[in-house]
């Protein structure tokens, strides 16, 4: 992996990591001045590296160089001594001591940090947004994406989001079970959709982001390890991204194309990820009655997982009936169009994908090329000329022009 791939790779992985260990240093009112420290540590990183090539062990060098940089800014940065050091106690803020990038801090930084951000003062929308820009190093047009809204909008809502913190004074600290309560919902979904951010990525021409899959496993596995964040709906979400997981190698061919669910090689399916699942799953639905969207998302994903053939796809749609009762969305409606067309046959499913009305959507588009196939060919290559001309990754393109090649064969 050369420095041109290994940079942007780090920088998704450690920027943050950096940005949370720091921040309990400087406390959230300072959170600029980790984010500083962090792309200094970055900058340095890109000069050096071309010049003197890539270290043996680069994520070590990063956290020297920001422990560094935040020793400097200790020592020489007047507006530390004048306005920070007076406010913290001396024995809770030492540059010189307790200060390691061990993976107990970084693990322990970055839980604080999301709950930390996750704070009732910003609306919940907002409040995802900041924790994935801060917590997971979306960009600004990644989280509009996530959120399909325009990368403007999201820009003001951060910024509205971070004044919000620093006029509240809010520090990273121990939290409360009822604070604990009142905002795990909200960090479950960031890491959820910084998860659905790795699996499918609309802003990226990479299909798949395993990195950002493996990060929000890592972050949701640190919940179930805590008792007062271990619920069936962590253990449900944390399912539902190993389910998913396991079918990663499959999802693309040696071509980086999209390989559609029916075409994949279900060898490349990883059974120790499904174990895991499997694990997750039972855990979730111990002593629990009332299911959640997570506990529906993680089944429909067991059922896809399981050797069984069309006998399972009557309980995959029955489970997305209840899923679309809880919360409506255009990818959930359009999933539970396929299931459909699974049980009734494309040409009832064509019917009701066109009840949904998603004429501006890819994945609408994608789909009745998809059920047109086998019986109107003209329809078919119209709707995924249509899916290419709406979608936004190069990856997505590639596979639906394919489509068509194959079709005017």
């Amino acid at each position: 992996m050369g420095q041109n791939e290994i940079t942007p790779h780090l920088f998704r992985t450690e920027y943050s990591k950096i940005v949370a260990v720091l921040c309990r240093k400087f406390h959230l009112k300072h959170m600029e001045i980790a984010e500083d420290i962090a792309s200094e540590t970055f900058l340095k990183a890109s000069e050096i590296w071309a010049v003197k090539g890539i270290p043996d062990n680069p994520t070590a060098w990063l956290y020297t160089v920001a422990k560094n940089k935040t020793k400097d800014y200790f020592k020489h940065i007047s507006v530390f001594e004048t306005q920070i050091k007076e406010a913290i106690k001396s024995d809770e803020m030492e540059a010189e001591q307790a200060f390691e990038f061990s993976n107990e801090n970084i693990s322990d930084s970055q839980l604080a940090m999301i709950f930390a951000v996750c704070n009732p003062i910003n609306p919940i929308g907002a409040q995802i947004c900041l924790a994935l820009q801060i917590l997971c190093g979306f960009s600004v047009e990644e989280i509009a994406n996530a959120f399909l809204a325009k990368p403007e909008t999201i820009k003001k809502r951060l910024q509205r989001a971070r004044t919000n913190l620093r006029n509240d004074n809010f520090q990273i600290r121990s939290l409360n079970e009822t604070e604990i309560k009142s905002r795990l919902d909200t960090v479950l979904k960031t890491l959820y959709l910084l998860f659905n951010e790795g699996y499918f990525s609309k802003s990226n021409n990479q299909l798949i982001r395993k990195d950002l899959c493996l990060e929000a496993i890592r972050l949701t596995l640190v919940l179930t390890e805590n008792l007062s964040t271990n619920t069936p709906k962590t253990n449900a979400l944390l399912a539902l991204m190993y389910f998913q997981s396991s079918r990663l190698e499959a999802r693309t061919n040696d071509k980086g194309e999209a390989v559609l669910f029916d075409e994949q090689d279900k060898s490349l399916w990883d059974k120790r990820l499904i174990e895991r699942g499997n694990y997750y799953l039972t855990n979730a639905c111990k002593g629990f009655a009332d299911w959640t969207k997570y506990h529906l998302e993680a089944s429909i994903a067991y059922w896809h997982t399981t050797a069984m053939d069309q006998n399972k796809w009557p309980y995959i749609l029955q489970l997305y009936n209840q899923l679309i009762l809880i919360e409506y969305s255009p990818v959930t409606a359009l999933n539970r169009t396929f299931a459909f067309a699974k049980v009734y046959g494309h040409k009832e499913a064509i019917a009701e994908a066109e009840k949904l009305h998603l004429d501006e959507n890819s994945h609408y588009h994608g789909l009745l090329g998809y059920l047109y196939t086998n019986t109107n060919r003209d329809k078919a290559i119209y709707h995924y000329k249509q899916a290419i001309r709406l979608t936004k990754s190069k990856t997505e393109k590639q596979t639906l022009t394919r489509e068509i090649e194959r079709l005017n064969k």
